[in-house]
């Protein structure tokens, strides 16, 4: 579903707060009960939010991702801040690995006018976005395609990436925890990425804020194997301290800071 900004704020609202009445959102966002309740409805419909009596939470699993359609709709502003971010950073004649994941989908979107990219990806959408781009070589895993999001994982792509040693591994997650936990939920996905992060030269997660102290089963790796971390909104003070333990630089897409520094 298309969200408008008050269904978005709405998320962000529950996101923050775990759990939200109807009473308190109607009051916040200076609307009547009944519009809270139809908004409530349709993202509770669409597997954004889960109602229960009097109000609504975030729908929680730590073994299943929201579909992948969902995924797209979901903090789309702040994904294409990311992603604008980043394609600025990648220089022409680079040689880059590219992971599943809405938000690495994104950036595919930004780099269509790139010269001289050598891609490899197990993910065919980023691989039908670059193969349009004639200064731009695309090279495909091979493996199990994933019917729900077009990702290539199994034994045969990670044996694949291992051929390749690149400037650039670009990688999404699920989940960052409090720990600095980076976390999945396909262990076949989470294969393909460990692969990823030990073929690059550097390594760059894209994560929205959506995904701080999101919980998922499988652990990818840990803050400190990243190099920088690209962000749609500025960390709570716990998670800047412990990026600047691990010697993570963060980048905030779009915040005033990054648009003086550049």
């Amino acid at each position: 579903m298309e969200l408008n900004p008050r269904q978005t704020q709405l998320i962000d609202t529950v996101r923050a707060e775990g759990s939200v009445s109807i009473e308190s959102l109607a009051e916040r966002f200076s609307v009547t009960l009944q519009t809270v309740r139809r908004d409530v409805q349709r993202l509770a419909e669409a597997g954004l939010l889960a109602r229960f009596h009097g109000g609504v939470r975030l729908p929680i699993s730590t073994t299943e991702n929201i579909a992948y359609r969902q995924r797209q709709a979901m903090e789309s502003d702040g994904k294409i801040r990311i992603a604008k971010e980043i394609a600025k950073r990648i220089p022409n004649g680079c040689s880059l690995l590219m992971t599943i994941g809405t938000t690495i989908e994104a950036v595919a979107h930004e780099l269509r006018n790139h010269q001289g990219l050598r891609v490899i990806t197990n993910n065919l959408h980023i691989a039908a976005l670059l193969s349009n781009n004639r200064d731009c070589e695309v090279i495909v895993a091979g493996g199990v395609v994933r019917g729900s999001d077009q990702g290539i994982v199994g034994e045969a792509a990670v044996d694949f990436i291992r051929q390749f040693k690149v400037d650039i591994g670009l990688i999404g997650i699920s989940g960052v925890e409090s720990d600095g936990t980076l976390r999945d939920y396909d262990f076949r996905e989470i294969k393909v990425a460990r692969t990823v992060i030990q073929h690059s030269r550097e390594v760059w997660l894209a994560a929205d804020h959506s995904k701080f102290n999101r919980p998922a089963m499988v652990e990818l790796c840990h803050l400190r194997d990243i190099d920088i971390f690209f962000t749609d909104e500025p960390p709570s003070p716990a998670f800047t301290e412990l990026m600047a333990q691990t010697d993570v630089e963060c980048v905030v897409a779009g915040s005033p800071r990054n648009k003086d520094q550049s």
